[in-house]
């Protein structure tokens, strides 16, 4: 387990204010193309479009991403290597600065599940706590594994992503319907650390042993449309049933200040619920400013990515919904795999 966070925060402070600086100059305004014609709308959609804009856009959103979805990534992960980025020795720095390329970014929820079969659900306009930390991290990976030509040329560059995010959000990196995403963050965690992707460190910041089960998606199926459907459900129980076989650690509120100078910058941070049945309550990425330990992610509440200015102890205690955190650091893709 690396300890040395020091170093990691002074270099952050410095590269990310620059990478910001460059990437407000650079920003690219939204592609007239993705709006929709209202001779091109039919009279459904017409009635749609004039009583709510943001739905009737969502529908007919591609699943592979709009213009603006991949402008968006490849200005992050080109910013990343123009500045430097992606030889900084401690990859958290990385993750973290991709992260804070997307302040601002609004809040949607629901946008992995999309009518159909499960697909790979491509969407950098509109974040929720996961896919933020979801795309920050794979786009982080792409930056610093990619040469640089793979930026001038779409079709790679988008596999490159593609391959990233589904290796992220589904189990084992496979897609095989709606159960094969990861719906539970610490299956997340679990089957990521698995997967050499990210390391759970909870146990090592001094994490005590979760007993509380996991069974939320199954017994509120009513709110999951897919649920609908007794295939699906069997699968989510079956799931849930194994991860209750799994040991789970979490950091309790009042240890988190004993264990947070253990945490880096670009860790990702999942606070844990005190809904019954319910494992993660919220997730986002760890950032150190000023001597301060802060949360970079995207609420609900305040509607848009944004770097917390409460230190993150204070927000996990402020909020009686959350316990305590889990705590899993993204493995950094350019060493060499375990063994060799």
């Amino acid at each position: 387990m690396q300890t040395q966070t020091v170093p990691s925060r002074r270099v952050s402070l410095g590269v990310t204010a620059a990478f910001l600086a460059l990437a407000a100059v650079t920003a690219c305004a939204p592609d007239p193309s993705d709006q929709p014609r209202p001779e091109d709308l039919g009279d459904a959609e017409a009635e749609a479009w004039a009583g709510n804009p943001a739905e009737l856009l969502a529908s007919r959103r591609p699943v592979t991403g709009t213009t603006e979805d991949w402008l968006k990534a490849g200005q992050a992960v080109g910013l990343a290597k123009q500045m430097g980025l992606d030889s900084l020795p401690h990859f958290g720095d990385l993750v973290g600065a991709i992260g804070e390329q997307f302040v601002g970014t609004p809040y949607q929820p629901g946008t992995l599940d999309i009518p159909g079969e499960e697909r790979l659900v491509i969407n950098l306009e509109g974040l929720d706590c996961v896919t933020f930390v979801e795309n920050a991290l794979a786009l982080a990976r792409v930056a610093a594994t990619a040469p640089d030509s793979v930026l001038y040329d779409s079709t790679r560059f988008e596999l490159a992503v593609e391959s990233e995010l589904q290796a992220l959000r589904y189990r084992d990196g496979l897609i095989e319907g709606y159960s094969s995403r990861l719906h539970y963050f610490s299956e997340w965690i679990s089957n990521n650390q698995s997967m050499g992707l990210v390391e759970d460190i909870t146990g090592d910041l001094g994490g005590v042993r979760e007993e509380r089960p996991i069974d939320f998606m199954s017994t509120h199926s009513e709110s999951y449309p897919q649920l609908s459907d007794p295939t699906n459900l069997e699968a989510i129980e079956a799931m849930e049933d194994g991860l209750n076989q799994l040991t789970r650690f979490f950091i309790p509120e009042d240890e988190l200040e004993s264990a947070q100078d253990l945490i880096m910058n670009g860790d990702i941070i999942a606070a844990t619920s005190a809904t019954p049945g319910l494992d993660i309550a919220h997730t986002g990425l760890a950032l150190w400013r000023n001597g301060t330990l802060r949360l970079l992610h995207a609420p609900l509440v305040d509607g848009s990515v944004e770097l917390t200015e409460e230190p993150l102890v204070d927000r996990i205690r402020r909020i009686p919904n959350q316990t305590g955190i889990m705590v899993a650091r993204p493995s950094d893709p350019r060493d060499p795999p375990s063994g060799n």
